[in-house]
């Protein structure tokens, strides 16, 4: 039977490098490539899940794609507020 979860080891440092690293990508892809807005989500997720998969949870698969979603969606989370806020200060 399948009742214990798996043991993701993850650490404060994962974060603090990874978000920035595919904030920056996803910058870059942004802005020499013409993304569209609506393809950002899915640039984010996609920079987090191989920056988790293939550096920071090497060897363990399935934490990798646990946590490149959480990588990704915090990458995104981070562009979009950063940007809402800037649209609200400049309204003002």
């Amino acid at each position: 039977m399948l009742n214990e979860f798996p043991v993701i080891h993850t650490n404060i440092w994962d974060a603090i490098w990874a978000i920035p690293v595919i904030v920056l990508v996803v910058l870059v892809l942004k802005g020499f490539f013409n993304l569209r807005t609506s393809w950002l989500s899915t640039a984010a997720t996609a920079t987090g899940l191989l920056l988790s998969i293939f550096i920071s949870h090497r060897g363990n698969l399935s934490a990798g794609i646990f946590m490149g979603f959480f990588y990704g969606g915090a990458a995104i989370g981070l562009i979009y507020s950063t940007r809402n806020s800037f649209r609200a200060y400049r309204e003002k």
